[in-house]
């Protein structure tokens, strides 16, 4: 009998790709980790936005960058390195539903204390930066719950994510995001088709992940803004 924690139904009739597009589509999933989004975000907005960190010094900056680093990237990540060598998931490629649920859950934690960060001990910051980091908690809700019926894709919920904060700060008209939604769409293409490429993810699990992402930070955006 088929062991259910390790078994992987691979999507049907899926094609033959050569080893470049292969290692390319690998490269991208990796630079473009969910992980990592939300540090690309802040980063982003600390380089070109004109406004949210006005009056912040330099070394406020960087702390809020390592903030965000350290509770979005470093302990999530973390935290699946120690369940792996605990035995409580069997990779840290998480390649089941059971193996999401420990990180998921790991992840609400730090992306909860990141909203509350942004909330309570930086209150000069524009709304925008702790609407997105909330969108970021309710996304790994979602996520979780999702991941009870199916095994949604992680790197099309933060492809999502991306498209969403920078549709929030279009919609506030404090700066100019034709070019970084379009590049944020761009990459979010390229990133979702490696996914096709180099996972089992069907299409159900990778649109469905778009859509959670962009939901979550419409609806923290409605809740905080």
């Amino acid at each position: 009998m088929t062991d259910a924690r390790t078994h992987i139904a691979a999507p049907e009739n899926k094609p033959g790709y050569s080893l470049a597009l292969k290692i390319a589509a690998q490269l991208f999933s990796v630079v473009f980790h969910p992980l990592f989004i939300p540090t690309y975000v802040i980063a982003f907005l600390l380089r070109f936005h004109p406004s949210y960190f006005s009056g912040f010094s330099d070394g406020s900056k960087l702390m809020l960058l390592l903030t965000t680093i350290l509770n979005t990237a470093f302990f999530p990540a973390f935290s699946v390195l120690i369940m792996k060598g605990l035995g409580f998931i069997s990779s840290i490629l998480l390649p089941t539903r059971q193996d999401r649920i420990g990180p998921y859950l790991a992840a609400m934690i730090f992306y909860f204390w990141a909203a509350r960060v942004f909330f309570k001990f930086v209150p000069q910051l524009s709304p925008e930066l702790p609407s997105f980091m909330t969108g970021v908690f309710i996304t790994t809700i979602f996520a979780l719950l999702a991941n009870i019926f199916f095994k949604i894709s992680m790197h099309a919920i933060g492809c999502g994510g991306l498209i969403g904060i920078f549709i929030v700060v279009m919609n506030s008209n404090t700066m100019l995001m034709t070019w970084p939604l379009a590049l944020a769409i761009l990459v979010t293409g390229m990133v979702c088709t490696a996914r096709f490429v180099v996972s089992n993810h069907t299409q159900k699990e990778i649109y469905s992940g778009l859509l959670v992402g962009l939901a979550c930070q419409l609806i923290a955006a409605l809740i905080i803004l």
